[in-house]
């Protein structure tokens, strides 16, 4: 097996940023092939330890083509998924950070942006990412603050950096008021970023596909809306064993969301299927096609159990293998695989994540693949056409969003 000629030439860039840097990020878009890239800059670099963080799904893929391109023959990788970094130790020389735009979040870093960060600082290291900073320039700072080689070194931490590079304003939360960090200044970040990028697109792999959306809209149940519209006004719904409550903006938009798919999670932490509109016309819709489907709480997919039985897994080998439809979560499904060997993609439900709608929906893409056909299947008169446009347009689906809306 041979890399593409364009994976080989961004290496070799890599390897010359490495080296002057330290650090070298690899915003490669979506199926062009970040990890063969990363992989092959290890080779060069002569990298003999090298340490992959990614995501669980992913584990398997990475160590395929580390064994399938012999790259097991020129250094020892060690794959593990971010939230296992707690229980390796290892000498290592190299470390390849893949979807590294999660270590992006801001004005304080999460808890495996700081581990990265404790353990290996002083290390070489390979950021990829298609979506590097999905949506704020701010989502910048930590992604470097977790070596010690950063640009942006001179400032300590986030709020210093902010006062250079950010123009801070406020915004309504709730009731108070807090700092917005979200408008950084893109052209004072660029010619420094212009150092440690380096991009490549689909269009310049050659990339021909193109996704296509659709929309389907599907009558819930009386049940279900007049459900909602008790919630809404009561705030508390009281069934026979059951509560559903929503006490506050944010548990009402959590709820109506739910309910608007034909789940709800009681106060108990139980769940139950309330309406299965959406399953049994997903099922009748694309009952002679092999679909993926993307869903957002865990009771949707016992719902897709119930319909589908034993034609629906959650493997992607058993998915590639057999002719059986796939469910995944959104946010766990979203990046580092490929649903390639699906005829169409299918979302239950929809994300808030403005990052979960441009990654899931190019999991289809492929180099020779001409046509993508992602479905939406929303509620009539319901939440997502809301959600979807606000996403779309690159922006999360706040409580401040829903509230506008109504």
């Amino acid at each position: 097996m041979q890399l593409r000629d364009y994976q080989v030439e961004k290496a070799n860039q890599a390897v010359e940023v490495l080296t002057n840097h330290y650090i070298v990020y690899l915003s490669m878009e979506v199926r062009t092939g970040k990890t063969l890239t990363s992989l092959e800059t290890a080779k060069l670099f002569g990298s003999k330890n090298v340490l992959f963080l990614t995501k669980k799904k992913a584990l398997k893929s990475i160590n395929k083509d580390y064994e399938d391109f012999g790259y097991n023959n020129h250094f020892k990788l060690t794959i593990i998924n971010n939230e296992s970094l707690h229980t390796i130790d290892s000498d290592f020389d190299l470390i390849i950070s893949d979807e590294h735009h999660r270590c992006g979040t801001y004005p304080k870093p999460n808890n495996v942006t700081k581990l990265i960060k404790q353990r290996y600082s002083k290390l070489p290291m390979i950021f990829l990412s298609g979506t590097p900073h999905p949506e704020s320039y701010s989502q910048i700072y930590h992604q470097f603050w977790i070596s010690d080689n950063s640009p942006f070194k001179s400032w300590t931490n986030f709020y210093k950096w902010a006062q250079v590079f950010v123009t801070i304003t406020e915004k309504n939360f709730g009731y108070a008021k807090i700092k917005d960090y979200s408008n950084c200044n893109y052209e004072k970040i660029k010619p420094i970023m212009d150092n440690y990028f380096i991009t490549f697109t689909q269009k310049e792999a050659g990339f021909t596909s193109e996704v296509t959306e659709h929309i389907l809209r599907v009558k819930m149940s009386d049940y279900t809306y007049s459900l909602i519209k008790r919630l809404k006004k009561d705030k508390i719904v009281q069934g026979k064993n059951e509560i559903i409550l929503a006490d506050t903006a944010v548990k009402e938009m959590s709820k109506v969301h739910q309910l608007y798919s034909g789940t709800v999670k009681f106060e108990s932490g139980a769940t139950m299927t309330i309406d299965y509109s959406k399953a049994n016309f997903i099922k009748k819709e694309f009952n002679k096609q092999k679909i993926a489907i993307f869903y957002k709480f865990k009771a949707e997919l016992d719902t897709l159990k119930e319909i589908y039985k034993d034609s629906l897994t959650e493997d992607l080998e058993v998915f590639n293998s057999t002719d059986k439809n796939i469910a995944l979560q959104i946010v766990s499904g979203r990046e580092g695989i490929s649903l390639s060997s699906a005829e169409y993609l299918v979302y239950y439900n929809i994300d808030f994540s403005a990052l979960s709608y441009w990654q899931s929906r190019d999991r289809l893409t492929t180099m020779d693949r001409l046509k993508n056909n992602v479905y939406w299947i929303f509620a009539e008169g319901g939440i997502e056409d809301k959600i979807y446009k606000s996403v779309a347009n690159k922006k999360d689906f706040t409580l401040s969003v829903y509230k506008k809306n109504g």
